[in-house]
């Protein structure tokens, strides 16, 4: 009622304010009224659709609507019309809501005037919207259609036939027959347990309720207007079969996540097999390159001809005092890669031992020693086959 009363007062304050304006144009400004046109057209017409020829309505040419410079004018904030003055046509520029533009005021109409200028000339047109269009679907009120939360219907199991569990309600903002809704059940759980009313949407048992009935039952209801062609909303109604709270509480904690969370649980699992697959292979080509690079390696250690001399740092001595070695030695070693075949032969403790090569095998070095051949010596202790 109060939208109505607001249409109403705002349909009173256009109606002053085109008056007020008719006046001051005539007393002030002198201005001349002409003809007055009416057009009806129906609503949701497109935009730039033909409303009516208004040169040729009011008996003027086009040169006078371009040379009088030709404009609407009216006291709305919404310019639902546009004048054509090139070819003397009214055509569609806002979209025309019946519901909106006027409610369940009948007829339903707006008006403007036509100005012109040298001379002035006013000329008020009226445009009627005529039968409503079914253009709005059914809003539905009760039950609230909440998306985390689920509200359900508890029916006790003593409930006898014709048990009233809870009513749908809607409405729909179209006037006339289009704005007569029906109800139907859709789907439900157990179809033989509940009936909707047609016309007023109230859901009831239609047999007696047995301890062998789920306690989550889920109806889907459909709220039709009665348009040509129809337009339709859907609600769920969730019901629970119950005689304590507790009960429903337990079988309705995973109702509405039920489907959320196989969701979230495919994803994660996906997610997880995606990981664990590419750290394997990841592992996999990491130990397979290893592996060739550390046998690549030995291959042309082997396979060189280079020599091979490792390093032993000089002046090597116990340092836990084992008594193994009492004196500072001092050594050069000098190998091949193919020493596995050599005989290594040290010198006494000085600065001057050397390693000699075995006769055998493809020395590379020359006997470098002092005049004194220590190998020469047939009980020296550390010689070394």
């Amino acid at each position: 009622m109060e939208f109505n009363e607001q249409r109403r007062d705002r349909r009173r304050r256009w109606r002053i304010q085109g008056v007020v304006k008719l006046f001051l144009f005539q007393f002030l400004f002198l201005y001349q009224v002409g003809a007055q046109i009416r057009y009806s057209i129906p609503e949701e017409l497109k935009t730039g659709s033909l409303v009516g020829n208004v040169a040729q309505d009011l008996g003027l040419d086009l040169t006078r609507l371009r040379s009088g410079r030709a404009r609407i004018v009216t006291g709305e904030n919404i310019q639902y019309t546009q004048l054509k003055t090139d070819k003397g046509t009214l055509v569609v520029n806002e979209r025309i809501d019946r519901e909106q533009l006027c409610g369940e005021v009948t007829p339903c109409s707006f008006t403007f005037e036509i100005l012109l200028e040298k001379p002035m000339e006013l000329h008020p047109v009226t445009i009627e919207v005529l039968d409503d269009q079914n253009d709005n679907p059914p809003q539905v009120l009760y039950p609230v259609q909440t998306g985390g939360s689920v509200v359900a219907e508890m029916v006790p199991r003593s409930a006898d036939v014709g048990y009233l569990v809870t009513k749908v309600v809607a409405v729909d903002v179209d006037s006339g027959q289009n704005a007569w809704l029906s109800y139907k059940l859709q789907k439900a759980t157990d179809r033989a347990l509940f009936e909707v009313g047609l016309q007023n949407g109230e859901i009831r048992t239609i047999r007696q309720v047995t301890d062998k009935d789920a306690v989550k039952q889920r109806l889907t209801v459909i709220v039709e207007d009665n348009g040509q062609p129809s337009r339709s909303a859907t609600v769920i109604v969730n019901v629970a079969v119950a005689d304590s709270f507790p009960e429903v509480l337990s079988e309705f904690t995973d109702f509405t996540l039920d489907k959320e969370y196989n969701d979230n649980l495919t994803f994660y699992l996906v997610l997880a097999l995606a990981v664990v697959s590419f750290l394997f292979i990841t592992c996999l080509v990491v130990i397979i390159s290893v592996k060739i690079y550390r046998w690549r390696q030995s291959r042309i250690l082997y396979h060189s001809s280079l020599p091979v001399i490792p390093y032993y740092p000089p002046r090597y001595s116990d340092t836990l005092g084992t008594g193994t070695l009492p004196h500072v030695y001092n050594y050069e070693v000098c190998r091949t890669t193919d020493s596995r075949k050599s005989d290594c032969k040290f010198g006494t403790v000085g600065s001057q031992n050397v390693l000699i090569m075995d006769p055998s095998s493809t020395g590379t070095m020359q006997r470098i020693q002092s005049e004194k051949n220590i190998l020469d010596e047939p009980d020296s202790p550390l010689e070394v086959s």
